[in-house]
């Protein structure tokens, strides 16, 4: 149930951040999928420390913080890939 849970969060994550980022028309519900859980892992990573001050950290499961971490995390990756895409 819990990787059931994972690609549901990750989907969310990466959909609301295509959404900020603006790559909602350019990639599908399995890169959707991918950047959201890649992206939770990358915020874990990145922000450690700080992902404990809501009370929960990323990949706690479907709350708030996990949701928002997430979404952070997935804005960054899009970042790196689009910068990375212009390097090209």
């Amino acid at each position: 149930m819990s990787w059931i849970i994972t690609l549901l969060v990750g989907a969310l994550c990466g959909w609301l951040a295509s959404l900020v980022m603006k790559t909602d028309g350019q990639q599908g519900a399995v890169a959707n999928i991918l950047i959201g859980v890649v992206g939770s892992l990358l915020a874990q990573f990145l922000f450690g420390n700080l992902l404990h001050l809501g009370g929960n950290a990323a990949g706690d499961g479907f709350n708030l913080m996990s949701i928002v971490w997430g979404v952070v995390g997935s804005v960054v990756l899009i970042a790196i890939l689009k910068g990375l895409r212009v390097l090209r």
